[in-house]
């Protein structure tokens, strides 16, 4: 019970650092950053951080590879889906489409985790229907939020496949960090992210090349906006969150995904003082009363 409740608490904490990161990521923008050379840098210092604290305090355990080529097959998908591809496709769709559309199609990512989890494991993963209408309830609840009574939605084929393919992504991480969980270690299991979504980003460069200047990168704004989204949203959070996996499940995790927009507006409330509405509301009521029915048994 302890071990659930930490987990949901976890999970919420994790999906608002995450809310929260259009500010700094907005930041670096502004400073001449593409979204590719943000993900790379963000990367490359969490992974350079989480192998130096792995070496230094778990050294006894160390691996560097999985048990099988099976395995290590997986890990590079889960670079591949929780990394390069789903945070280029999910920037690239801002390019082609409206951040709303963007926001509904990414953030809808828990029903088709749902429908994964529910094909892949038949026999062990069996979900009720209040638990069908707590994740269906919910994910009105965050269209409401993202509409915010506009209810106009520009359609762009190129941009909504693309966040489309962000959402599935991010599905079908969750669905493969549900089989590697129960046999590696968190640390093992994001240290491999890390790797892999930085390896299958490279190809990127090859097309689009260029890199920020160490002038850049060092300069006061740059570093300390990069070191948020490294240290905090990207290595905290992703050991927390693949740790959040393994105790809820890939559906119930995935869920909280529908608070993302949640914390987000609340962010812009405080900091950029926009305007909480009744929408806003209404949706987040939604949202909760769908998360509390989507985790009944």
């Amino acid at each position: 019970m302890e071990k659930t409740f930490l987990g949901h608490f976890l999970a919420f904490l994790t999906v608002a650092i995450w809310g929260s990161t259009f500010v700094f990521t907005k930041m670096l923008l502004l400073h001449g950053l593409s979204p590719a050379q943000i993900f790379t840098l963000r990367f490359t210092v969490a992974y350079v951080l989480l192998l130096t604290f792995e070496l230094v305090t778990r050294w006894q355990s160390f691996r560097l590879f999985s048990a099988s080529w099976r395995d290590e097959l997986v890990m590079l998908l889960l670079g591949i889906t929780g990394g390069s591809l789903y945070f280029l496709s999910e920037n690239a769709a801002m390019l082609y489409t409206t951040a709303t559309n963007t926001s509904l199609i990414v953030c809808s990512c828990p029903l088709f985790a749902m429908l994964l989890v529910a094909v892949a494991y038949r026999q062990s993963e069996r979900f009720t229907r209040v638990q069908v209408v707590g994740s269906l309830l919910a994910c009105l609840g965050m269209a409401v939020v993202v509409l915010n009574g506009r209810f106009v939605l520009h359609l762009s084929p190129v941009g909504d496949m693309l966040a489309f393919g962000a959402c599935l992504c991010w599905a079908v991480y969750s669905l493969l960090m549900k089989s590697v969980t129960e046999r590696y270690s968190v640390f093992f299991i994001t240290r491999k992210v890390f790797f892999y979504g930085l390896l299958t980003i490279l190809p990127y460069y090859i097309v689009f090349p260029g890199f920020p200047t160490m002038e850049v990168i060092f300069s006061r704004e740059v570093l300390w906006n990069l070191l948020f989204l490294s240290v905090v949203a990207s290595m905290i959070c992703f050991l927390v969150w693949n740790w959040v996996i393994h105790q809820l499940g890939a559906v119930i995790a995935t869920n909280w995904v529908y608070f993302n927009p949640i914390t987000t507006i609340i962010f812009a409330w405080w900091l950029l003082h926009e305007q909480i509405t009744l929408w806003f509301l209404l949706g987040s009521l939604l949202i909760i009363v769908g998360m509390i029915l989507s985790d009944k048994k």
